[in-house]
This record gives structure tokens, sequence and C-alpha cells, in this order.
């Protein structure tokens, strides 16, 4: 029991570690800051902040894991790779 509580505490350190990583692409006037774990967090256009952007394309992109990880847990899982 010890060592479920033990990776529990790591798995929650990791998973913060990469919450808080950070990329920022700056290209042709569009500038976007995207999280370790895949989220939108700023997105401008020419100087131009649109949250309501981010907000339609992290909803798209949760939606698409969702889809993906149905799909591999319908087919399996990762069980029968190792």
């Amino acid at each position: 029991m010890f060592d479920k509580a033990k990776m529990l505490a790591q798995a929650f350190k990791l998973k913060k570690a990469v919450e808080e990583e950070m990329i920022e692409l700056e290209e042709n006037g569009i500038v976007i800051k995207v999280s370790g774990d895949q989220k939108i967090k700023f997105l401008s256009v020419n100087g131009m902040e649109n949250k309501m952007l981010v907000e339609v394309v992290n909803k798209a992109m949760k939606k698409s894991q969702e889809a993906a990880a149905k799909k591999m847990k319908d087919m399996g899982g990762l069980d029968g790779l190792f």
C-alpha cells in the first residue's frame, strides 16, 4: 500500500512539472503559448489576444484526446505491446 501512495505522489509531481513547462512561439504576427500538458494558454494575432479561440481549440483538443483514448481502450490498450 505504501508503494502505491509513493507512486501516486511521484505521478502527481511529474504531472505538475509537465503542466508548468511553457513553450512560446512567435511567427508572422501570431504569438502562442502552450503548456507541457498540451493546453493553449495564450494566443494573439497581430497583437490582439483571442481568448474565445483558445477555449474552442482546447475543447477540440480534449475531445480528440478522449476519442483517441477510447479507441485505444477498445482495441485492447497497450497491454499487447509489452
